[in-house]
């Protein structure tokens, strides 16, 4: 009877300290939102949202924090479940499959990364994301996906959603995006971004040209923060579908997406919208059909 009693009372104490800090982590944001008010309503993206990025030695991290007209109700119902976040994850234009699968480890997200146009899976880099929803309470919720192994030798990959509800019945999302890399990564992303992508830029802005236009920021961290966006504008085109028929929602989430990353061509233009959305129909049929061989 010690032992039991003794065992309830550490499961308390532990459900205590996960309320604590889950209560610690939704103040954090709020407050986080607060300080951000003034650039959310004057943002040069033309909607309420900032986006930040920063690069060390051996990483790279985007962080996007946004205001969307949601309830958190509506936002934590269809951003809770690991089937959804394939949804939202096929829309990117990378990604070329992606099946939830529960295990002893946990639910696990096999996704395929690769790249712009139709391919088939073999030819593309798999990645493992183990899906936790680490937090999800009536005013707080964080959802993690995080994989050991990435595509150019990078590695340690880590998504992160945090969502908390604001007054007005609006919601605050903080959508995380970052990865680490070693020489032989580093190296990888170097040639990548010295041939295929030695023209693309972020939406950072380095500084001012001499034709007094913007010098935006290039090279690794101009690719997380072309990545982040993209992500997020997936989660933004997935909330905006809820509300539409069953049979519907696939295709206004497909429009949605390509239309919103047309807003910033400079960064995210690769394809015509007839191809987007031919590819992207192929995509999600195969990603609905029967599981793959675990050594596709």
């Amino acid at each position: 009877m010690r032992l039991i009693a003794a065992a309830l009372l550490c499961l308390g104490a532990c459900s205590a300290g996960a309320a604590d800090a889950d209560a610690i982590a939704a103040a954090s944001l709020r407050a986080k939102y607060e300080g951000l008010q003034n650039r959310l309503d004057h943002s040069r993206f033309h909607q309420p949202l900032y986006l930040d990025s920063s690069q060390t030695a051996d990483g790279v991290s985007g962080d996007i924090y946004a205001r969307v007209a949601y309830p958190f109700a509506t936002v934590r119902a269809a951003l809770k479940n690991p089937g959804d976040w394939c949804d939202i994850l096929i829309l990117h234009i990378n990604t070329k499959y992606c099946r939830a699968a529960s295990g002893r480890q946990g639910v696990v997200l096999d996704v395929s990364i690769g790249k712009k146009h139709d391919q088939v899976l073999k030819d593309a880099y798999r990645v493992n994301f183990a899906y936790r929803v680490a937090a999800q309470t009536p005013n707080y919720l964080q959802v993690g996906l995080d994989a050991e192994q990435g595509p150019f030798n990078t590695r340690d990959y880590r998504i992160v959603l945090e969502a908390v509800p604001l007054e007005a019945g609006d919601t605050f999302i903080h959508f995380s995006y970052s990865f680490a890399y070693g020489l032989a990564g580093r190296l990888a992303l170097q040639v990548y971004l010295g041939t295929i992508g030695r023209d693309k830029v972020g939406f950072g802005v380095a500084g001012t040209g001499a034709d007094g236009k913007p010098v935006y920021i290039g090279g690794i961290r101009g690719l997380v923060e072309r990545n982040t966006m993209r992500y997020y504008l997936a989660i933004e085109a997935f909330l905006g579908a809820v509300s539409a028929a069953p049979q519907e929602r696939l295709e206004r989430r497909l429009r949605d997406w390509f239309a919103a990353s047309e807003r910033y061509p400079r960064q995210l233009h690769e394809l015509d919208q007839d191809e987007y959305l031919d590819m992207k129909r192929k995509e999600y049929l195969r990603q609905q059909s029967a599981r793959r061989a675990p050594a596709d």
